[in-house]
């Protein structure tokens, strides 16, 4: 499976090392976050590495649904349990991280999993510039600038077939509701296969921190996540 440079596993458990979160955010998710860098004060494993792992373990279900309890720090030891239709992954001293929630029929094939993986995490990586930004300038409300923190809520799908090898994710439509400090963006996604569509999804992000929108503040983030785009590419 592609997932194995990401990741060790011993008969502790799974433990991600920052080098490799960060490899697989930079290198597999286009995701440019400076929480999941190695040496990251805040430091984070993406939320979408956890999910690929999950799917990557158990199989990719007819219904899957991910929701996010804790951000996974260095050093931590995950324990992943037998398959069921609700599953909870937690460390060694049992603090939850993610909950899983799948049914309907399950596919173990190594290219289609690994084609669904890749489609969902380099969309996840699109999300800052290409969905957020605009959002949050049509809304006029921005993250902190000096701490910006998108937090991984939660994320579904339902696909009407398992009949397909190469996926890909195309965005319906993205909401934001500002409250406060707080705002909670909704994402609604189609799964296309072979010009048809095979299922529909759904993300949840929460944005902290939330001000007055300050077009140069933004264009700031913007520009600084852009530059280490390009030095990764380099």
């Amino acid at each position: 499976m592609f997932l194995q440079p990401y990741f060790n596993e011993s008969c502790q458990g799974v433990e991600i090392t920052p080098a490799q979160a960060s490899a697989f955010a930079k290198g597999v998710a286009g995701d440019f976050n400076p929480i999941h860098d190695v040496d990251a004060k805040r430091f984070c494993v993406p939320g979408d590495l956890l999910f690929a792992l999950i799917m990557g373990r158990y199989g990719l279900r007819q219904q899957m649904q991910f929701s996010f309890s804790g951000m996974v720090g260095a050093g931590v030891t995950l324990q992943l349990p037998q398959a069921a239709d609700e599953m909870q992954i937690c460390d060694s001293r049992d603090k939850p991280y993610l909950s899983v929630c799948q049914s309907g029929d399950v596919s173990h094939n190594r290219a289609q999993i690994e084609s669904f993986i890749r489609s969902y995490v380099a969309f996840s990586g699109l999300n800052f510039t290409h969905v957020l930004v605009p959002l949050m300038k049509a809304h006029q409300v921005m993250i902190n600038p000096e701490r910006p923190l998108v937090i991984y809520e939660s994320m579904s799908f339902t696909l009407s077939e398992l009949d397909f090898t190469e996926v890909k994710l195309e965005l319906v439509s993205k909401t934001l509701m500002a409250d406060g400090k707080r705002g909670d963006v909704t994402l609604e996604f189609a799964l296309i296969s072979d010009g048809r569509q095979v299922g529909t999804g759904q993300k949840k992000l929460v944005l902290s921190g939330l001000r007055p929108y300050e077009e140069t503040a933004v264009q700031q983030l913007c520009d600084a996540y852009l530059a280490r785009s390009m030095a990764m590419s380099a």
